[in-house]
């Protein structure tokens, strides 16, 4: 019988953090050996599971953890103390951790020599099977128009949402081009005619919308539609325990969502 995988969950009192918790304590492909929290955080030294006081606590402390895989979904400074301890220990890292700097990237691409490195800004598998289909349909569809429209909560602060992004990059990639030459983010007052190559980009904030994501191909008479919506944030953390199940023991280096379909493809 193969072993569980043991798994260290870092930002555990985040929203995200606590939706991992909740999904992995009935997940048997792992074993959850640690939930990482600040030294300041009020969960430091409290049970992971209330209803079970004697069982794993929240804690700081990186020392002497022994684990297959770190979830990190911490911030910038949480994700270079989870990099420093894998580097360290030889332990495959898969992150969300957003608002990454130059100098962050740089070391998280320096780890991915000696690690296995997952980083994704979206977790969400369905997303990740989007962004292959609108790679393959902007490529097979060179000159047709190409808008990205996105929905999220009225809390949200950026725009357009990094997964919106991530679509545009894709896209833009398949047609041997870049955002920062042909995206297009405002139109307003008399913006003229829309230029041929240029990828739209429009925003809507409100509600409780989780994320919903659609790209438009147009063309004379016809039009493909293609779109994700997301109506549960558990989603997320669901794809983040598939990369790290799907991670844990594979050879170093930077691995992908994409990297990771595919696999499942060719089985």
């Amino acid at each position: 019988m193969t072993s569980p995988i043991r798994l260290a969950i870092h930002g555990a009192s985040g929203r995200m953090g606590r939706a991992l918790l909740a999904l992995v304590r009935e997940d048997q492909r792992f074993e959850l050996v640690a939930a990482l929290v600040s030294a300041g955080s009020p969960l430091n030294g409290t049970p992971v599971f209330a209803e079970l006081p004697a069982s794993l606590h929240y804690s700081h402390d990186w020392n002497a953890l022994a684990v297959d895989v770190v979830i990190d979904f911490s911030g910038p400074d949480g994700l270079a103390a989870a990099l420093a301890h894998c580097r360290a220990n030889n332990t495959a890292l898969v992150t969300g951790t957003t608002g990454i700097d130059a100098s962050l990237q740089a070391t998280l691409d320096e780890a991915a020599r000696h690690i296995p490195v997952l980083h994704a800004a979206n977790f969400s598998l369905g997303v990740a099977v989007l962004k292959r289909l609108l790679r393959e349909a902007a490529a097979a569809l060179p000159d047709w128009d190409l808008e990205i429209i996105e929905a999220h909560h009225g809390r949200k602060e950026d725009a357009p949402s990094g997964t919106a992004l991530a679509l545009g990059d894709a896209a833009a990639q398949a047609r041997s081009t870049t955002l920062a030459k042909d995206a297009v983010y405002v139109r307003e007052g008399r913006p003229g005619a829309r230029r041929s190559g240029s990828i739209g980009f429009a925003v809507v904030r409100g509600g409780d919308v989780v994320g919903e994501h659609t790209a438009l191909l147009l063309s004379q008479g016809e039009r493909v539609e293609l779109s994700h919506r997301a109506t549960d944030r558990s989603i997320f953390a669901r794809g983040a325990l598939e990369a790290a199940a799907w991670l844990a023991g594979k050879a170093p280096g930077t691995h992908r969502i994409d990297d990771m379909l595919a696999a499942r493809l060719t089985v």
